[in-house]
């Protein structure tokens, strides 16, 4: 319960994150990839801070982790900004958001079985059965019936799922052995140096109202540091694809918080998609008469 709580209150202050970004965005001229760097980059700033001035002990790892956490950064966080972001432009937010978070987790699971053994048991896969009808109801999709999906626009939505769904991968391989705080200072720095060379013509409009520089550290602080953080932490103690699933959670939180924040209403079928994925989040906390492997079991994570 302890992994699960852990991964539920990251997808809530994920969500956090993309009323921060919605803010940026509207309230500045700063480009979506832009603010992706800018975050990195913040998030990084503060890990250095953080780990590197105060406790540089924790930046000592193994050189048979370093492709692990250079995979980390280059495709999990840094790759993924860059594809979603197409995704988005060539689909639109909620085809590009359908394709995403319905297909993470699949990828995920899939993934886990073949190089964790970790195994795709009925409830499981009810789980993500629900975790995908309650994505395409939170983001009405019915709506876009007549919309047409070109081969690019699917490929660009799939490699979103795959590039997101690598950083639970290469998390879940270094969790155990690592504080959470050392895979993101090298996640982080990676993924900062991947967006790099799409900023190089970019110009930044500077100055920046106190509001926006407010939502933009409470991104980098709530939406990523601590939220990277505890999903890091969660992969210690769930496999990959429960971690992956719970994450989706993500979406009604998202769907919540837009309500009360940005006066955006659900209507009755967002309301069904959002208790399909809570329920699917249920499924995978309910005692398991099968078991989750291991490090679903253990209640020690790593040293932070």
């Amino acid at each position: 319960m302890v992994g699960l709580s852990l991964v539920l209150l990251a997808s809530a202050l994920f969500a956090s994150g993309g009323i921060f970004i919605a803010r940026v965005l509207d309230e500045s001229q700063v480009s979506p990839l832009g603010l992706a760097f800018w975050r990195d980059l913040g998030t990084f700033a503060c890990l250095l801070i953080g780990v590197a001035a105060r406790r540089p002990s924790l930046l000592r790892v193994a050189p048979r982790d370093l492709p692990y956490l250079a995979g980390m950064g280059a495709i999990g966080v840094g790759a993924v900004h860059v594809v979603w972001i197409a995704s988005v432009g060539m689909n639109g937010v909620s085809v590009a958001a359908v394709i995403q978070q319905a297909n993470t987790p699949v990828f995920v699971a899939v993934m886990a079985w073949l190089f964790w053994r970790e195994p795709l048991f009925k409830r499981k896969l009810l789980a993500i059965a629900l975790a995908i009808a309650g994505t395409v109801l939170i983001a009405r999709l019915d709506r876009l019936g007549a919309m047409r999906i070109t081969v690019l626009g699917l490929a660009l939505g799939l490699a979103s799922a795959v590039t997101s769904g690598s950083f639970s991968l290469f998390g879940k391989k270094l969790s155990g052995d690592y504080s959470p705080w050392t895979i993101l200072f090298y996640g982080f720095g990676v993924g900062t140096l991947v967006l790099l060379p799409f900023q190089i013509r970019a110009a930044f409009p500077w100055p920046l109202p106190w509001t926006v520089l407010g939502n933009y550290a409470g991104l980098v602080l709530l939406g990523t540091f601590f939220g990277y953080t505890l999903y890091t932490l969660g992969l210690s103690r769930l496999q990959a694809s429960a971690a992956s699933l719970v994450a989706t959670a993500e979406l009604p939180f998202t769907a919540i918080l837009s309500y009360l924040l940005l006066r955006e209403r659900l209507d009755p079928w967002q309301v069904v998609g959002a208790a399909l994925v809570l329920f699917g989040v249920i499924l995978i906390a309910l005692p398991r008469r099968l078991p989750w492997g291991q490090a679903a079991q253990s209640e020690t994570g790593p040293r932070v």
